[in-house]
């Protein structure tokens, strides 16, 4: 298992990896709706540099990273009071003023950096890795990622020469020298590491095989609301992880049943207007549902949307955008019941509104190849006999927190050989 770990270097996941394209903090909340769509993750938002013709060392540009601004960040800045009574106003400002700043959330590294080092930042709450592409990168990985010349090698800060994590006397080569350092950059993501993880399960076996609850991979500390609050309550603590909210009811037996989530991979491309009414005007289990969709006569919501967002003009490519109703189409969810009344039964589920969830007992491979398949960040864990009774969740840093803590892995084995 361990030589899953000691063989690799973050220079191997970035092969193929395009250039990173900064989005200036600027730029204005349209802007980021459609580059949010690219990432179920969310966009990194920079400080414009105050020299476009200097060459930035690591440090200069670590400093200007702000933070990451996600789905769920954007629709509840819309669905605040003043945003609602002025969208044309909200879509046009600056992402600095929406962005949560959290420079901690990204590290820059040299493409030498050992695979086990960069999982343990991201255990710590790195969410991005920003690997230097114009280095002299010759490759380190095999027999030279951790030993080099017959010593242990280690990190250098590619910003200071210094070494970050020492594990020996040996120092890296010429090769990851400041000097070599230009200005152009791939990031990688935890979702990266953990497809690059589920190429390598023979490596880790029996490990993937294993249930999440073996693991304690299943963290019982999750954010949640319940059905009959407003949606809008959902926002008031984002800045856990992961970015996301259950919706639960209380069953007689004092279960808490989840009937759906408010999250971040969940909004990355809905219709953002729809869901900021939405998220403002109902309650958790009416926004996760969906709005039905009623061919007779509209709701007063459908009512009330659209002549708002007939007086909203969003442009792309110059043409204005068709009005915005919300309803389950438009949320990107699929009605089929009639009722038009509101519940909380499992009858209600609408198939792609239903949440992403595993049992205790699923296998960390099972689960892993969910997050993958869906492009999520999480999933939600319930009992494995009581139905939808909802116990933790499960994220990425939960995954790679299993993976290094097991016995025979890296970890382990670095700490009995020092």
């Amino acid at each position: 298992m361990a030589s899953v770990f000691l063989y690799h270097v973050v220079g191997d996941l970035t092969v193929g990896k395009p250039e990173l394209c900064e989005f200036a903090d600027t730029e204005t909340v349209e802007a980021a709706i459609g580059a949010i769509g690219e990432s179920s993750e969310g966009i990194l938002v920079w400080k414009k540099k105050t020299q476009k013709s200097v060459i930035e060392n690591a440090e200069t540009r670590q400093q200007r990273f702000v933070g990451i601004l996600n789905a769920l960040d954007v629709v509840a800045f819309l669905a605040r009071e003043d945003s609602l009574s002025d969208q044309d106003k909200a879509i046009k400002t600056p992402v600095s003023e929406v962005v949560v700043p959290n420079n901690a959330a990204l590290k820059v590294v040299d493409p030498g950096t050992r695979l086990i080092d960069a999982l343990e930042m991201m255990k710590q709450g790195v969410k991005r890795v920003l690997v230097p592409k114009s280095l002299v990168w010759r490759g380190m990985s095999k027999r030279f990622s951790i030993l080099y010349n017959g010593k242990w090698l280690k990190n250098v800060d590619p910003s200071t020469g210094n070494s970050l994590n020492t594990v020996g006397n040996a120092t890296r080569p010429s090769s990851s020298s400041t000097s070599s350092i230009q200005d152009k950059y791939c990031c990688l993501s935890r979702e990266d590491v953990l497809r690059f993880l589920i190429g390598c399960l023979g490596a880790l076996a029996p490990l993937p095989l294993s249930s999440v609850s073996t693991l304690r991979a299943v963290n019982p500390n999750y954010s949640s609301i319940e059905g009959s609050c407003p949606a809008i309550d959902s926002t008031k603590n984002l800045s856990r992880e992961p970015c996301a909210v259950a919706v639960v009811e209380q069953t007689p037996d004092g279960q808490r049943k989840i009937i759906g989530e408010i999250s971040s991979s969940r909004l990355w491309k809905c219709d953002y207007l729809a869901a900021a009414w939405a998220l403002a005007n109902l309650s958790a289990a009416q926004f996760v549902m969906g709005v039905e969709d009623n061919m007779n006569s509209k709701s007063r919501s459908d009512t009330a949307l659209n002549e708002m967002a007939s007086q909203t003009k969003l442009t792309n490519g110059g043409e204005a955008a068709r009005s915005r109703i919300f309803s389950s189409r438009s949320m990107g969810f699929v009605s089929n019941s009639s009722n038009p009344n509101f519940g909380f039964g499992r009858s209600m589920y609408r198939g792609r509104t239903a949440p992403l969830t595993c049992k205790v007992t699923s296998s960390l491979a099972a689960v892993m190849a969910q997050m993958l398949s869906h492009r999520a960040t999480h999933v939600w864990v319930t009992e494995a006999e009581i139905e939808d009774s909802l116990v933790g969740v499960i994220g990425y840093a939960d995954i790679l927190a299993a993976v290094t803590r097991q016995p025979g892995t890296l970890v382990s084995e670095i700490h009995s050989t020092l």
